[in-house]
C-alpha cells in the first residue's frame, strides 16, 4: 500500500510538471490530483523536491539497473538515455529544479556500483590491484555522467542508441588495453619482488 501511494503521488506530479514548472506546483496541487490528502503526503516525503527526488530515482535510474555484467550494461544505459528522451519535459524540469552536484553525484554513485564488478568480471581473477580497478571504474563513472549531462544540455539532439554505440566501441576497447596493461604491471612488480626475497 505504502509503494502504491507513493506512486499515485508521483504521477500526479509528473502529470503537473508537464503543464507548469516545479516553483509553480504546492502539496495541494499533488494530493488534489490523487484524491489523497496532505497528511498522507507528508507522511511519506518531506516536500515536493523529496517526492520528485524519489521519482526519478525510480524511474531513470531504473534503466542503469542491468549495468552490473558486461553484456548488458550498453543496453542498461541505452534504456536510461531512451527513459530521459521520452520524459523530456519532466528530466529536464528535475535536472534544473535538483541540485546538479546531488544529481550528479547519484549518478556517478549508481554507475560507479555497477561498472566495477564488469571491471573485476574481467580481471577474471589476474591479479590486477584493487587501487587500479576503483581508478578505472572511477574514469568511466565520471565520464558517464558527464557524457549524460552534455548530452542534456544540447538538447537531447543525438540518437541514444548510436550514442551508446559510439560509447561502447570506444570503451571496450579502451578497457580491454587498460586491463591487458594494469596486468604486465602487476606481473612485473610480483616477478621484481620475488627476485629481492630471493636474492636477500
Amino acid at each position: 500500500m505504502t509503494e502504491m501511494t507513493k506512486d499515485l503521488l508521483a504521477r500526479s506530479l509528473k502529470s503537473l510538471m508537464e503543464k507548469r514548472p516545479l516553483d509553480k506546483i504546492t502539496v495541494r496541487d499533488v494530493v488534489d490530483g490523487c484524491s489523497l490528502n496532505r497528511r498522507t503526503f507528508y507522511y511519506h516525503f518531506r516536500d515536493i523536491y523529496d517526492l520528485l527526488s524519489w521519482l526519478y530515482k525510480k524511474e531513470a535510474i531504473a534503466g542503469l539497473l542491468p549495468l552490473a555484467n558486461r553484456e548488458d550494461w550498453a543496453e542498461g544505459f541505452r534504456r536510461f538515455l531512451s527513459y530521459l528522451l521520452d520524459n523530456r519535459e519532466f528530466c529536464m524540469c528535475a535536472f534544473s529544479s535538483l541540485d546538479r552536484e546531488y544529481v550528479e553525484q547519484y549518478h556517478y554513485s549508481v554507475i560507479y556500483r555497477r561498472i566495477y564488478p564488469i571491471i573485476a568480471d574481467m580481471d577474471e581473477g589476474r591479479g590486477i590491484p584493487e587501487e587500479r580497478k576503483a581508478f578505472l571504474a572511477n574514469l568511466y563513472a565520471l565520464s558517464f555522467v558527464a557524457l549524460t549531462v552534455q548530452w542534456l544540455q544540447n538538447g537531447m539532439r543525438d540518437d541514444p542508441a548510436s550514442l551508446v554505440e559510439s560509447l561502447e566501441t570506444t570503451i571496450s576497447g579502451s578497457m580491454r588495453h587498460a586491463l591487458i596493461r594494469y596486468r604486465k604491471e602487476a606481473a612485473a612488480t610480483g616477478e621484481t619482488r620475488r627476485l629481492k626475497r630471493v636474492v636477500v
